[in-house]
């Protein structure tokens, strides 16, 4: 579908239609099926509450490192989150961002002290260097640290053991894990600034899909989520072929920088009414709010009561899978704290019971045995049968 194309059925489509409605349509039947594909899927995993991975065990290990995957998949969890972005040469890599200096020792290498640069990311100057500025060779000689030295010190531990792996390492890890696991483990990839990458030549999506294709895994029912915090490319992605489930992430402000970028005013606010989610529900499975959508905070920090979008969502057909959920204190609703230390663990269970009794249908965790624990809490059965292995085994 020409983006062009794309950009003007959104803007000419009334606020009640919402952003991909009119491009939906304009995709034709191909399109249509895909969609009632990822329905039809979504629909069949909405009968259990999913526990995601988020960037992997990221809680217990550096994130989007094979590590972290796999840490998560033995701690739980139902699926792993991968954000994609592209290198040089056209690879697919693991990175919360196409900026790694925050997550590599790549300020360590002499060699690439000249690739260093300011880029505008969705709008933003953004200092450091980025992924389609290496080759897949020269990432992998980099290694992972810890995103949150001051929050999560024990990870540090593991800073410089870990490669930058490809999507494809992920996809092999997955299929190794389910067979040794006995349950099939699901992939939840994110495609991370696809207006960004699209103005430096390096689109996602047919990428996306090809590696899909090339691991069996563009079906309805695989155990595959698509999703992006843009609208655009979604729209794309069907119309390429992409028949998995879709998810249409949401933010607690701003806006998807695609509608940005084409001057579209709409808002993700937009994108939660009721019509708003009635048009994601036309190209999407579910949708990745912002947890504060779901159950907002008092002003004093703690708590809240639960908005209408767990029923509004599920009266448009859409499943709910809130991030992202984390055990530190300093993450927390003030009234699930424990202790006064920031970084100490607090009530982070009886956080994600309430989210769950409220009717979500999964949820993103960094640490996913807390997350499995909290579904059997909330389900009322019993907690030792959902007991993972110790988080230190790998």
């Amino acid at each position: 579908m020409d983006r062009r194309r794309v950009l003007t059925a959104i803007a000419a489509t009334p606020l009640a239609a919402a952003p991909l409605a009119a491009s939906v349509a304009a995709a034709g039947p191909a399109l249509a099926a895909g969609t009632a594909a990822g329905t039809a899927a979504g629909g069949e995993r909405r009968r259990s509450t999913l526990v995601i991975g988020h960037r992997g065990a990221s809680g217990y290990r550096p994130e989007h490192t094979l590590a972290s995957y796999e840490l998560a998949a033995r701690l739980g969890a139902d699926f792993v989150e991968p954000d994609l972005v592209p290198t040089k040469d056209g690879v697919l890599v693991c990175r919360h961002e196409p900026e790694i200096g925050g997550t590599t020792n790549v300020a360590d290498h002499p060699e690439f002290a000249g690739r260093k640069k300011t880029a505008s990311l969705d709008g933003v100057a953004t200092t450091g260097w980025f992924t389609e500025d290496f080759t897949l060779a020269e990432l992998k000689t980099l290694r992972a640290k810890e995103r949150l030295p001051e929050v999560r010190q024990e990870n540090t531990l593991y800073d410089g053991l870990f490669e930058i792996p490809a999507f494809t390492e992920v996809l092999d890890l997955r299929a190794r894990l389910s067979k040794e696991l006995g349950r099939e483990i699901g992939v939840y990839p994110e495609t991370k600034h696809p207006t960004y990458f699209a103005k430096a030549g390096l689109p996602l999506e047919q990428r996306l899909v090809d590696t899909l294709n090339r691991y069996g895994l563009n079906r309805r029912e695989a155990a595959v989520f698509v999703q992006s915090f843009e609208t655009t490319n979604l729209a794309q992605l069907r119309k390429l072929g992409l028949r998995t489930s879709v998810v249409q992430l949401l933010s607690a402000e701003g806006a998807p920088f695609d509608l940005v970028d084409a001057g579209d005013k709409r808002t993700y606010a937009d994108l939660v009414t009721p019509a708003g989610l009635r048009a994601i529900a036309a190209y999407a499975t579910g949708i990745g709010p912002d947890k504060l959508q779901v159950i907002p905070r008092n002003p004093d920090g703690s708590l809240g009561r639960a908005t209408s979008l767990v029923t509004d969502a599920h009266a448009a057909g859409l499943v709910l899978h809130p991030y992202t959920f984390r055990a530190e204190n300093t993450f927390l609703p003030a009234d699930y704290r424990r202790g006064t230390a920031a970084n100490d663990f607090g009530r982070a269970i009886d956080e994600q019971v309430a989210y769950l009794r409220a009717g979500i249908d999964g949820l993103f965790t960094d640490q996913a045995d807390i997350g499995v624990l909290a579904r059997a809490v909330a389900a009322g059965q019993s907690i030792g049968a959902a007991q993972p292995a110790p988080h230190s085994a790998t």
